[in-house]
């Protein structure tokens, strides 16, 4: 993913981290190229290992000053296979697009059928009448990383909205 972001001529905004899967996507890319912005708040600056060589890190006090400055400069949400950080992230950004605090994609790539079971709960929930249909579609699937991005492009499109970055999608990756 870090790599097509990258190739893509994207930026990738993601958690600061240099360990784990995380760690691995910013690894890919800076390898391809790309410019890397992680926000990593104090808490987890203590029990991780922020990355060293990424174009910008922004050491923040709090988790909830993390989520404000991810979502106000990302253009794209993206959630590849995770726990419950990742859950927490991708549901808060979810939620704020239902209530149109933004109008940003928000994108689940489901590697493996990871995200089945999370799936099957979000139809579940349409059926009981707890999500909207409509709403049912903010929450958008990828099989991989082309798939998102080109789900990403798309939907920049259908809604005729231009990223404030030209060429540049800061996607934020958990």
């Amino acid at each position: 993913m870090g790599r097509r972001i990258a190739e893509c001529g994207y930026g990738l905004l993601y958690g600061g981290a240099t360990v784990g899967a995380m760690g691995a996507l910013a690894d890919g890319a800076l390898a391809s190229g790309g410019e890397v912005v992680g926000v990593i708040p104090d808490v987890i600056r203590e029990r991780e290992i922020d990355h060293k060589g990424l174009t910008e890190l922004h050491v923040v006090r709090t988790m909830h000053e993390r989520k404000a400055m991810l979502s106000s400069r990302a253009d794209a949400f993206v959630a590849l296979p995770g726990g419950y950080g990742t859950m927490d992230e991708f549901i808060e950004i979810v939620t704020w697009a239902q209530l149109r605090i933004h109008a940003k994609p928000c994108v689940l790539v489901n590697v493996n059928h990871f995200y089945d079971g999370l799936l099957r709960f979000l139809d579940h929930s349409v059926r009981e009448g707890f999500i909207v249909p409509e709403n049912r579609g903010l929450v958008q699937v990828a099989e991989d990383a082309e798939t998102a991005l080109l789900l990403i492009e798309k939907t920049w499109s259908e809604r005729e909205e231009i990223p404030a970055h030209d060429t540049r999608l800061d996607a934020v990756v958990r």
